[in-house]
């Protein structure tokens, strides 16, 4: 398996992977956010591929100077291989680089799924972030 990040050339791939791995409700809410990080800071949006097909991708965003691990989309074939942890471990090296004070798991509905696999990398309660409604990567342009 390979987690590099995300090319342009790699959106039509990673809109599909969300349709297949997300409920309709949290694309439509993922897709708006994942946009808006992709004009920002296409560094944090990382995708994993398993011979030459996407089967994984996670959006994190820095937020005054908090990192968000925003949205993570498994090909459900493909969960509990250690896409998830691989995506998330460079993710946390993207943060650490960039000298971020505190990283946040966003705790929305549609993340409920995915958090015992934050648990299991060491992401307790305390950094959850449950009102995350404030930020950037969420709001209006």
């Amino acid at each position: 398996m390979r987690v590099r990040t995300f090319q342009l050339g790699d959106a039509s791939r990673v809109t599909e992977l969300m349709q297949i791995s997300l409920s309709e409700d949290c694309y439509k809410e993922t897709i708006e956010a994942f946009a808006r990080q992709l004009s920002w800071d296409s560094d944090l949006i990382l995708v994993a591929e398993e011979d030459g097909e996407l089967v994984g991708t996670l959006i994190g965003t820095i937020d005054q100077n908090h990192g968000c691990y925003y949205r993570i989309a498994i090909h459900p074939d493909h969960r509990r291989q250690g896409v998830g942890k691989a995506l998330i471990e460079l993710m946390e090296q993207r943060f650490h680089q960039r000298k971020v004070s505190r990283i946040w798991v966003a705790g929305d509905e549609h993340n409920k799924a995915a958090m015992p696999l934050y648990e299991a990398m060491g992401y307790g309660a305390s950094q959850i972030l449950q009102a995350f409604q404030k930020l950037s990567i969420l709001a209006p342009n």
